[in-house]
């Protein structure tokens, strides 16, 4: 797949661990109706692939109707970055390969990975440079602003990674510091889209079609990532992408609806992920499914005492939203 390609289906599902697993990247791709939509994997541990770690190897099976995806990897190390994306490639269902330098979680932090690797970029230069000698797939890269608000060096690590190789790039308007709160600065993502050649993707804030014009109207990208907005409602990503082409905007789903894209988001991952483990993580999709509802509160409590696909699926059916 090609860059150009790729930027046909300018709207991007960001990559969020325990959300956007196969199950959920699947019903993304089947409401937006859009088989060229690149999709991107949960992080994936560039050691853990070195060391040949079962759950991190599964991570990067694949399943045809999700694909095209681009396999997002972490780590620090050059040499195992650079030896795991060869990995990913030469393992042949990866459309991409995608490399976290966004991720704010303490524990991907202290060991020097994730946003911490804002703050060394000749690291960066390092290990994007060693990843683009090893693989011929497109690779893109996500930061941050930068580690706090006295390191805002967005810009300067989108060069660092634009003369390492990397293909396009995407920009969360937020630094490590903020983690989620506050609003994101699509003004410093527009800096950062103004200083580099390369394909530019804007993330943050983005819950509707007006903040959709918006951040491109300020940040001059020329695509966007839908993150936190997409938890619960994985109709956004087709729905954007046909406003941002005919200026249509649809509505949201109604109950009927909803329940059906809750049934078969429940039927894929009891699919992929059998019913003791598939219960357990729909719980926390239903929260999401159910927000702002009529007698959400009530029926979230009804989800997570569920404990069998019977009784999830009795939920869903009895439901009044």
């Amino acid at each position: 797949m090609t860059v150009e390609e790729i930027f046909q289906t300018p709207i991007f599902l960001a990559p969020m661990a325990g959300v956007t697993d196969s199950a959920f990247r699947i019903i993304v791709r089947e409401l937006a109706a859009e088989k060229n939509l690149l999709m991107f994997s949960e992080m994936v541990s560039a050691a853990g692939l070195h060391f040949k770690n079962e759950k991190t190897l599964e991570m990067i099976k694949t399943l045809p109707e999700e694909r095209p995806i681009a396999i997002q990897l972490f780590g620090s190390n050059p040499e195992i970055c650079a030896e795991a994306a060869e990995f990913v490639e030469n393992f042949g269902s990866a459309a991409a390969i995608d490399f976290n330098m966004g991720c704010p979680a303490p524990k991907i932090v202290k060991n020097g990975e994730g946003s911490a690797l804002m703050k060394n970029p000749v690291l960066v230069g390092e290990i994007l440079s060693a990843i683009r000698k090893k693989i011929s797939l497109p690779l893109s890269v996500k930061i941050r602003l930068g580690f706090d608000e006295e390191n805002l060096n967005a810009v300067e690590i989108a060069k660092v990674a634009e003369d390492s190789g990397a293909d396009f790039i995407a920009v969360h308007g937020r630094t490590r510091q903020q983690f989620y709160s506050g609003a994101a600065d699509w003004e410093k993502i527009s800096e950062v889209k103004a200083a580099v050649k390369i394909p530019v993707i804007a993330n943050g804030d983005v819950k509707n079609f007006d903040s959709l014009d918006k951040i491109f109207s300020v940040t001059k990208a020329d695509g966007v990532m839908i993150g936190r907005a997409a938890q619960g409602n994985p109709w956004i990503i087709g729905n954007f992408l046909k406003y941002f082409r005919t200026g249509e905007k649809n509505l949201p789903p109604d109950s009927s609806e909803r329940k059906k894209i809750m049934r078969r988001h429940f039927e894929k991952l009891l699919e992929i992920k059998g019913e003791y483990i598939g219960v357990r993580e729909m719980r926390s999709h239903a929260a999401w499914y159910t927000k702002g509802l009529r007698g959400g509160a009530e029926l979230r409590n009804f989800f997570n005492r569920a404990e069998t696909a019977e009784d999830f699926f009795h939920i869903i059916e009895k439901a009044d939203f």
